[in-house]
């Protein structure tokens, strides 16, 4: 995440809140791969960060929160992006850039990233299905939260010429459809999104470094936001 699409700076309680989830997370993560994952009581992670375990279940509800907590800042990113890109420049195509920015940059959230603990912690995320199952939970908050962003990028889009009454009740009429249809935009660009990471994480997994992979990732990228801009056509 870059500092053009982060929030308000926290305050003084909520930083040692984020310092203690990323003290518990840091000790339970490198647990994990030391161990296994289903080889690590939460008693144990609870004792390496020095806290009890009732208080490890007030800041993860979840053993696998313990892990997916580094994605937490990424739920809502895609939402930001969209509400805070420029004026003129569209959803879609700020989500492209921003996307290949994070190529660029070799963000570990687009999959291209070659280094040796990041790929450490892919495998196990990976490799441990309850992870994977738990990972999808975040992916369709990802999903939700876009689908708002989008929702008021279209309210705030220019109606024509149509007088304030008409468009006042057809906005009415097609609230409904159009959260849907926001929706359902917001899942197809969570899932290009995802699956392009899957594909750089699988290459550089398999051996290939991110910078071997990088020009192949840049196309296949355009290629994706191309097919989300046509649709589904090659397949109707």
């Amino acid at each position: 995440m870059t500092d053009e699409h982060a929030g308000p700076t926290p305050g003084l309680r909520e930083r040692k809140r984020q310092r203690m989830y990323q003290a518990v997370s840091d000790a339970a993560i490198a647990l994990f791969l030391e161990k296994g994952f289903e080889k690590v009581p939460v008693a144990e992670v609870a004792a390496a960060a020095d806290i009890s375990k009732p208080t490890l279940f007030r800041y993860f509800p979840a053993k696998e929160d313990l892990v997916l907590h580094r994605f937490a800042d990424h739920v809502d990113e895609a939402a930001r992006v969209v509400a805070g890109r420029p004026p003129k420049r569209s959803p879609l195509d700020t989500l492209q850039r921003h996307f290949l920015d994070g190529l660029e940059r070799q963000d570990p959230v687009t999959g291209l990233c070659d280094n040796v603990h990041v790929l450490a912690f892919h495998r196990l995320l990976y490799g441990t299905p309850s992870l994977v199952a738990r990972l999808y939970g975040y992916q369709e908050r990802s999903e939700k939260a876009l689908g708002e962003a989008l929702s008021e990028a279209s309210r705030k889009a220019p109606n024509g010429s149509a007088s304030k009454e008409a468009s006042e009740e057809a906005s009415e009429e097609a609230s409904d459809a159009e959260a849907l249809a926001a929706r359902l935009a917001a899942g197809q660009i969570i899932a290009v999104q995802r699956i392009l990471a899957l594909e750089n994480w699988r290459r550089i997994d398999a051996g290939e470094s991110a910078e071997a992979v990088w020009p192949d990732a840049v196309v296949a990228a355009n290629r994706a936001f191309g097919q989300l801009r046509s649709g589904l056509t090659q397949y109707a």
